[in-house]
């Protein structure tokens, strides 16, 4: 019984002292983390003196990496290079696998002015390299700290060597030499790379991507192409390597290079079928290069109806000459009958099938609002919609363009019911957006402002930014200018002459557009006119014109919504039509400075700084 006793006491009184010490671990580990907490309060706010007195205390406690470093780096802020130094040997002895310990040591070096002996210090951790990829990592980490990126080039090289591996490592040392500023040698390992993996190309082509994104540095781009250029006549027999140069001469806009490869890879591996022709072409005619465009559609329809790429070569010609002339009016006549003649013939040959609908299409709009061809316009568009086995999307694509042209025709009502009817049917797509906000400015046409105003109010977040902005545009331009006695006499005259620009009657436009500018001293409505008056001017070809219209905007409505809007119409006009580069690197500038916010901000910076170095 007594011994029964003694044993529950002894079990009770282990539990004591487990309890006990529990609680004390719990507040050692509370008074650690709070001593922990204030050493980095005080080498947070500059109190590196207080921050070392802490941090050798826990370090002593607990001489883990991280309470080393803090407590280097505190004596190294206070220039206590002795007490770093002896801090960081002893550790190296302790943990001799640490090769970054060297780079302190260097460091302390360093600061010293000793460079020479600094310069050993840091080779000597070089030489102690292992396979161990953590201590790789942390000495390379240590040496770009150190703001010594030459010698994390010659770790990674040498264990490149050691595990005799030329693959590892590519991205590491592409970066280093990146901010080196070795171009040449950054472009090199990509393209060894390349030349041991060749699937790895579209990887390549990300990196680089992201290098020429982030770097306006001239010397990177001729770095790439001295690489590209070196590797292409070394093997002429690799394609990979002429489809590198491809790339890089689109992602250049060097078009008319692009193209000489383009054939290059068309004439020496003919089982290609003119697919990096037709590649080059689509990118060149999205980015308006037009001549280079048609030359490799060409070039690929004349190989002859078996390639496998000849209908998509033929549709491509004609939408080529398309936006060509899409983007100049008026017209000559004898270039729309050619062109005309051109849709014919491909429908004779090509036929009118769900693979021509963008051609029918087109040529409906060539019919409709440069031929004046209501009646064969629509034509073209019902035989689209009477195709067997059109799909969802294509119909109602269609009847949108239906819509358009019966508003064109004054056909108000019947095309307000088609926009509907696609708004309808899809009402969470871009189709449906597309299709409301052609029905809201038709409310708009017809007077209906206020109802305008609340469709375009819910387009304004759209997931579409074309049409979110669109609908901005219109809805600012309509509460801009109502009338505080609700007449909206002038909004109703720029609503008809606006209408009167959309169905492409010009001299029409101008007379109405013009008569509103005179009609009063002054109007909220008198900066939008301007910038209308300018368009008509641009589609007549009368450059000088508007040219002097939107400098009249920028100055008179220097803080209006749309001075953003003049000053990139009037920069692209210098730079593409009045040979004034200079005037429009100066609109660019404006358009930086002025406007912050601007949604052409992205767009004029890219084209300032292509300007600048020219």
């Amino acid at each position: 019984m007594t011994q029964s006793k003694n044993s529950h006491a002894a079990i009770s009184q282990i539990r004591h002292l487990l309890v006990l010490a529990m609680v004390l671990w719990v507040l050692g580990a509370h008074a650690q983390q709070s001593q922990e907490q204030l050493a980095s309060h005080y080498y947070t706010n500059g109190d590196f003196a207080q921050a070392a007195e802490l941090y050798e205390s826990l370090y002593q406690r607990a001489p883990n990496k991280f309470y080393y470093q803090m407590l280097f780096r505190s004596y190294l802020e206070q220039e206590q290079y002795k007490d770093a130094e002896r801090l960081a040997e002893r550790r190296l002895k302790q943990y001799p696998k640490e090769l970054d310990l060297f780079v302190d040591l260097g460091r302390i070096q360093e600061r010293r002015g000793d460079t020479k002996k600094a310069a050993k210090t840091y080779l000597s951790a070089v030489e102690k390299v292992s396979y161990d990829s953590k201590q790789i990592s942390d000495l390379t980490q240590a040496y770009e700290s150190a703001n010594h990126p030459e010698y994390a080039i010659q770790v990674y090289l040498y264990a490149r060597k050691k595990m005799r591996n030329d693959l590892v490592y590519v991205s590491e040392l592409a970066t280093l030499y990146q901010r080196t500023g070795n171009y040449t040698a950054m472009m090199q390992e990509y393209f060894d790379l390349l030349d041991k993996q060749p699937n790895m190309m579209n990887q390549i082509q990300i990196s680089l991507q992201r290098v020429l994104n982030e770097t306006a540095n001239p010397q990177v781009v001729d770095g790439l192409r001295s690489a590209l250029v070196q590797r292409v006549q070394n093997h002429p027999e690799r394609q990979d390597y002429l489809e590198m140069m491809i790339w890089f001469s689109l992602q250049q806009k060097d078009f008319q290079f692009a193209m000489i490869q383009a054939k290059a890879v068309d004439s020496r591996f003919p089982e290609n079928g003119g697919e990096t022709l037709m590649r080059v072409a689509d990118i060149a005619r999205s980015n308006q290069s037009y001549d280079i465009a048609q030359e490799c559609y060409a070039a690929v329809s004349k190989k002859g109806k078996e390639g496998p790429n000849y209908f998509a070569s033929r549709v491509g010609e004609l939408e080529v000459k398309f936006d060509r002339l899409n983007r100049n009016f008026p017209i000559e006549n004898k270039r729309l009958i050619q062109l005309l003649n051109d849709y014919n013939d491909a429908f004779a040959e090509l036929g009118k099938n769900t693979n021509t609908i963008q051609l029918m299409r087109n040529y409906a709009d060539l019919m409709a609002y440069y031929a004046d061809s209501l009646q064969p316009a629509a034509d073209m568009l019902y035989d689209i919609l009477d195709l067997p086995k059109l799909s969802h999307h294509d119909r109602d694509a269609t009847k949108l363009a239906l819509g358009d042209l019966l508003l064109f025709a004054g056909e108000v009502w019947d095309a307000s019911l088609l926009y509907m009817q696609v708004e309808k049917a899809n009402k969470n797509d871009l189709l449906g957006s597309q299709a409301k906000f052609k029905n809201a400015r038709l409310s708009y046409f017809n007077n209906d402002f206020l109802w305008a105003k609340t469709q375009l109010d819910v387009l304004r977040a759209s997931t579409s930014k074309l049409i979110a902005n669109d609908a901005m545009e219109l809805s600012l331009l309509i509460s801009d200018n109502m009338e505080e006695d609700s007449t909206y006499d002038m909004l109703e005259r720029y609503a008809a002459a606006d209408l009167i620009l959309y169905r492409n009657q010009l001299d029409s436009a101008w007379i109405l557009f013009d008569e509103i500018s005179t009609s009063a001293l002054s109007h909220p409505i008198f900066d939008e006119v301007l910038l209308q008056k300018a368009k008509i001017r641009i589609r007549q070809q009368q450059y000088a014109e508007a040219d002097s219209l939107l400098q009249q905007l920028v100055t008179i409505y220097s803080e209006d919504i749309l001075a953003d809007d003049a000053l990139l119409l009037q920069a692209q006009l210098n730079d593409e039509h009045l040979n004034n580069p200079q005037r429009a690197k100066e609109c660019y500038e404006r358009l930086i400075l002025e406007h912050p916010t601007s949604l052409y901000i992205d767009q004029a910076r890219k084209r300032y700084n292509q300007l600048k170095q020219l």
